[in-house]
């Protein structure tokens, strides 16, 4: 059975997350040390420790970042492998690092710049982000695109059929709300983000992005990469471009899903805090193998599921 890994995105972290396994794998242990001295700041004490560090978006993505290639490599060394990568926006570096085509110390150097773009370009309350559900794709974009006259607003995450995220600045995503209630919508929710991630309001941040991976150097794939800005395959000379807009795109999650099972893929494997591309699968198609690596639990049962065929 084809197998693909996804890598988990911002908003999945949490105090303490990966701490079984960092006290008992010496793999674990050895990547948060790598990101320490490259970023210059214990990732132990980030991750471990009480602090309102790990919620600001330039430490948030190296932490997750972190987590994420640690317990891929858990895996890795206990001799399991991909057939296809992806990750929701911040998790498409940690899959970038498992196809090969960038190390680990340079990854986590390059989301913390990352992560400082992005909070600059859409400080905490400039902006709005709210989950649309059961609704149309249709109804959303006319209401964003009606409601653009107050200011930028678009979706932002393609989630599921069932869930797509609207997000911009404040008053234009309120006024889409309102078009939205009026035409019948019974389902929204304001997400807890730290800002509106995906628009046109992170172009800046894009374009200090494009300035620093202008100087990475991005070796060959050795494992297909599903973008999510495209939902296709990555081609290998376009790495530097997509990253680039796949600050301020939309991110295509359920149509990336469709583009793994044109690939032959049935089985999945979360890698990384937090179970939320696990539901998103179990949404989009119920007939398609899940499985989490989390903590001891996780992967001793991924394990478990890798191992029956």
């Amino acid at each position: 059975m084809k197998t693909a890994y996804l890598f988990s995105g911002q908003g999945a972290q949490y105090i303490g997350m990966g701490k079984d396994l960092f006290e008992q794998e010496s793999i674990v242990k050895q990547t948060f040390e790598e990101a320490s001295d490259t970023l210059g700041y214990d990732m132990q004490e980030l991750i471990f420790t009480e602090n309102n560090r790990l919620d600001q978006t330039k430490y948030t993505q190296p932490a997750i970042l972190t987590v994420s290639i640690a317990f891929w490599k858990v895996l890795t060394d206990k001799g399991f492998q991909a057939d296809a990568l992806a990750g929701l926006s911040l998790g498409e570096y940690s899959a970038l690092v498992a196809s090969g085509a960038i190390d680990f110390k340079t990854a986590v150097s390059l989301v913390a710049k990352r992560g400082a773009f992005m909070e600059n370009a859409a400080p905490k309350g400039t902006g709005k982000m709210v989950a649309v559900m059961k609704t149309p794709i249709e109804t959303i974009e006319a209401a964003c695109q009606k409601a653009s006259e107050y200011g930028i607003v678009a979706p932002a995450n393609y989630n599921t059929p069932q869930q797509i995220v609207i997000g911009g600045e404040v008053a234009a995503v309120n006024q889409a709300v309102n078009l939205l209630t009026h035409a019948g919508v019974k389902r929204m929710m304001p997400l807890n983000v730290s800002g509106p991630f995906h628009t046109q309001l992170l172009a800046p941040a894009a374009k200090q992005l494009a300035k620093v991976l202008a100087d990475i150097e991005f070796s060959p794939m050795q494992v297909p990469v599903i973008s999510n800005t495209t939902a296709k395959i990555m081609p290998q000379e376009k790495i530097k471009e997509i990253l680039t807009k796949q600050v301020m795109s939309p991110v295509h999650f359920y149509e990336s899903i469709a583009t793994f099972k044109e690939l032959g893929i049935e089985r999945f494997v979360e890698i990384g805090p937090g179970k939320t591309l696990s539901g998103f699968l179990r949404k989009i198609d119920k007939s398609l193998s899940v499985s989490r690596v989390e903590d001891r639990k996780t992967l001793e049962e991924t394990e478990k599921r890798l191992n029956e065929e």
